[in-house]
């Protein structure tokens, strides 16, 4: 529960942060790639952060699907528990 909590705020905050800079004005846009309406487009700065957004969530896919670890601490080889 705690690992889906966790992937699910992050996942937020990232979405988040993402909207943010691709619908913000920011120095650095870069040339227009892409028109969207007649008043806002894909800049090459845009490119990045949706990059960056895509490999974020494939992290958090790839954590989702990873077989959870079962058990506790792992010893030290040669110590038991008594000891």
């Amino acid at each position: 529960m705690f690992r889906w909590s966790c992937v699910l705020v992050t996942g937020g905050v990232l979405t988040g942060f993402a909207f943010l800079l691709v619908t913000g004005r920011y120095i650095n846009d870069g040339p227009v790639v892409a028109s969207v309406t007649r008043n806002h487009g894909l800049h090459v700065g845009d490119v990045f952060v949706v990059a960056g957004w895509a490999v974020a969530m494939v992290a958090l896919l790839v954590l989702v699907l990873a077989p959870a670890r079962r058990g506790g601490p792992r010893q030290p080889r040669g110590l038991t528990r008594e000891q």
